[in-house]
């Protein structure tokens, strides 16, 4: 989850009951079955599992663990949303991503679309955000970005103008959305600069309270603890993850999904 901003108390209590009001109206929307009972729901919205004194970082993904709706999630992004590197698609991140929640989640229908295309930097990606984004109706949008953005030579002010509009566009979609940062490789320690894209992707997650996916961290954190070696990490292009990163990297995005949901409790699958 992104790092809490410094902004004042009362600032910060103002932002927590927007979010509740907005949470509170987008649950208008659930289907009628749930609504019929909605003379019967307290306060803190307990039937639903979800409680409002403590509101969820994805409130959309709440509300579908909490009423068994299918979730559907995009995976936006470059290469390694893509699955370069790896031995065959099923083995990118959202194709072990969908495994994973769907054994986490016993009976919940999820499905987690690829978008990502190998190559592309913030202005490729916000191209065919409406397109491969919005347009799919997902309730989650994990957008991995800031590798190729040094690469290419765009500008630290420039990405983040970019990834702040990007953002907006998805947010007004009534799309919840997790940021992943670049990740650890030996291509991108070589290149000057590419760390303040990683900086900044974490910072614009602390100032939109988004969560963000820390992915230099977490490679590094799997070599230290013996999960991986760095041989099995990465491909031999050593920009890539491999087939064991891969596998790594969307356990760790599932169980942060998971938690940025909040304490929600997953009844009874329904369709939708």
């Amino acid at each position: 989850m992104s790092t809490p901003s410094s902004a004042s108390p009362v600032r910060d209590l103002a932002h927590r009951w927007v979010r509740r009001v907005a949470l509170a109206a987008g649950l208008l929307v659930i289907p009628t079955a749930v609504l019929a009972y909605a003379d019967l729901l307290p306060e803190s919205l307990d039937l639903l599992g979800i409680d409002m004194h403590e509101t969820p970082d994805l409130p959309h993904v709440a509300r579908q663990l909490a009423i068994g709706a299918p979730l559907r999630i995009v995976a936006f992004g470059s290469s390694s949303t893509e699955g370069i590197g790896a031995s065959s698609p099923a083995n990118a991140y959202p194709a072990r991503l969908q495994t994973d929640l769907r054994t986490k989640l016993h009976g919940v229908e999820v499905t987690v679309i690829n978008r990502g295309i190998g190559g592309e930097h913030v202005d490729d990606m916000l191209a065919r955000l409406d397109r491969d984004v919005i347009g799919p109706e997902p309730q989650l949008v994990i957008w991995q970005t800031g590798s190729n953005d040094p690469l290419r030579g765009v500008s630290l002010d420039h990405f983040r103008e970019a990834t702040l509009e990007g953002l907006r566009r998805i947010r007004d979609a009534g799309i919840d959305v997790v940021l992943m940062e670049p990740q650890w490789c030996p291509k991108l320690e070589s290149t000057p600069g590419a760390n303040r894209f990683r900086d900044a992707v974490r910072d614009i997650g602390a100032e939109l309270d988004v969560p963000v996916i820390r992915r230099a961290d977490l490679m590094h954190g799997w070599v230290r603890d013996g999960k991986v070696t760095s041989k099995q990490l990465f491909a031999s292009d050593g920009l890539h993850m491999a087939d064991r990163g891969y596998a790594l990297l969307a356990a760790a995005a599932a169980e942060s999904i998971l938690r940025d949901a909040g304490p929600v409790q997953v009844t009874q699958a329904v369709a939708e």
